[in-house]
């Protein structure tokens, strides 16, 4: 394993060129005479990835599992990518830096604390890519998120114009610290990066110039923070006068402030970043390699299914037993925090193209080798979900039972019905036996998407229930 800590002038080598023929999907950010930056957005997890160009010479920093983008945005500017920067282990999607190295040939820079299985550039504190005589890319040691997290700071002419501050600081919020050991972790650990995590706002983001412009790796939606504001950019001025974790505390409060509530941990973070310490296969072969079924077969009994199909559909006519978790929404999440990274699974889609959507979605967390095939199902004769009618829908707390699957405080801050039973969808399969199946049960979220999953995970544990799905309709109702 190499690990090599260095200045690198790129300006004099030679790189491989790159072809490809995909239609590049980022959005430029910044642009000027010496460099440009573009941004790619991976909108179910929530992720930004970026691709930084000085001299035709491009750096790609925390990739996407997919690599094509960078691939067309460096034949887009016909420039070449000369390296990777991962500013850490991710838990919450799986990153393609191994592909990448792998197919051109370039180095992986990351921290040299990282316990990677692939060979590692380390660029650590005051470590210098530089791309142009103008142009360069500083290392800034970040921890708190995670123990080996890393900043990159892009110069230009010795000033820092931009931090790509990855999981460290977000906008409105910093990465929680508690995603360590997981199952074994311990209260010290996470009070330990909390601390570390008050250093790295203080210490290192507060003492860069307000004007300074931050790119984090995440938007809001990700389970990496608790209370990112939706945005795609923002100061490192703005940030001081308005998250939360630049206000004057103690280090003592400060730990307290970071620790409390934050969301639930999906269950295949650790199997992420285990997956991203060793590197992750290559995405396209990975997922040619999966089987494909005859159109509306039924697989043997027993075998779980995930049918990816918009909730209409599922209810129309499912399979016995699947669980829907549309491909439309944020797939990814709810795949990841429902099915164990252990679990086999079979993945039904309406066509071809939702297949593809929801496979390219699975392989975005490193689940694509749990599938046992694939099922193109369009049949009108499978199962069906009692419909939900609004028009003819009232309130009553001795008719229905409510089932409310958002998170605690969700429920609490915005109640729809007073006498909801609130289990979050995370927690649903291990709380089914506190839902009372005397009466029909009324499944609602905030959007619809929830309330699908979940309604389709009570029909396979609890059959002969009553089961209706609130959906969108939801909206209508506030508290009786």
């Amino acid at each position: 394993m190499e690990r090599r800590n260095f200045v690198l002038n790129l300006a004099g080598l030679g790189f491989y060129s790159i072809a490809a023929n995909f239609k590049v999907v980022g959005q430029t950010l910044q642009s000027t005479d010496n460099y440009t930056v573009e941004q790619f957005e991976d909108k179910g997890l929530a992720h930004y990835s970026y691709a930084i160009m000085a001299g035709k010479k491009v750096i790609v920093i925390d990739p996407q599992r997919n690599p094509q983008v960078y691939y067309d945005f460096a034949k887009k500017h016909d420039a070449s990518i000369v390296g990777i920067i991962e500013t850490h282990p991710h838990a919450d999607f799986v990153s393609s830096h191994l592909e990448i190295h792998r197919s051109l040939n370039v180095p992986i820079y990351a921290s040299s604390l990282t316990k990677s299985q692939y060979p590692l550039t380390a660029f650590d504190e005051g470590g210098i890519i530089k791309l142009t005589d103008k142009v360069g890319l500083r290392s800034m040691y970040t921890p708190g998120h995670a123990p080996d997290h890393i900043a990159a700071v892009l110069y230009e002419e010795k000033k820092d114009k931009i931090v790509f501050s990855g999981d460290s600081l977000f906008l409105g919020d910093v990465g929680r610290p508690d995603l360590l050991d997981y199952s074994r972790e311990s209260e010290k650990q996470r009070k330990n990066l909390a601390e570390m995590m008050y250093d790295t706002v203080h210490q290192k983001f507060a003492k860069l110039d307000d004007d300074v412009i931050v790119y984090p790796s995440h938007g809001a939606g990700s389970l990496c923070g608790k209370s990112i504001r939706k945005a795609a950019s923002s100061t490192i001025g703005y940030e001081k006068q308005n998250n939360y974790a630049f206000e004057k505390r103690t280090r003592a409060e400060f730990v307290t402030v970071l620790l409390s509530d934050q969301p639930f941990i999906p269950k295949y973070f650790s199997h992420d970043v285990r997956l991203n310490n060793q590197g992750a296969p290559a995405f396209k072969p990975s997922l040619a390699n999966i089987k494909s079924f005859p159109k509306n077969v039924q697989p043997e009994n027993g075998a779980l299914l995930i049918d990816t199909r918009p909730s209409q559909l599922f209810q129309a006519s499912y399979i016995k037993g699947a669980v829907n978790i549309p491909a439309t929404g944020p797939m990814e999440t709810w795949l990841g925090s429902l099915i164990a990274p252990q679990s086999k699974f079979y993945v039904i889609a309406a066509d071809d193209k939702s297949l593809q959507t929801a496979l390219s979605k699975a392989a975005s967390i490193g689940y694509e080798g749990n599938i046992l095939g694939t099922i193109l199902y369009d049949a009108s004769s499978g199962n069906q979900l009692a419909s939900f009618d609004q028009n003819t829908f009232v309130a009553d707390d001795n008719k229905y039972t409510y089932l409310d699957v958002r998170t605690e405080k969700e429920a609490k801050n915005q109640p729809v019905f007073k006498n909801s039973i609130n289990i979050p969808l995370q927690d649903l399969d291990k709380r089914m036996s506190e839902i009372p199946t005397s009466k029909p049960i009324l499944i609602h979220c905030g959007s619809g998407y929830r309330s699908a999953t979940a309604a389709s995970l009570l029909k396979k544990e609890l059959p002969s229930a009553e089961i209706y799905d609130m959906g969108v309709a939801v909206t209508k109702f506030g508290v009786n």
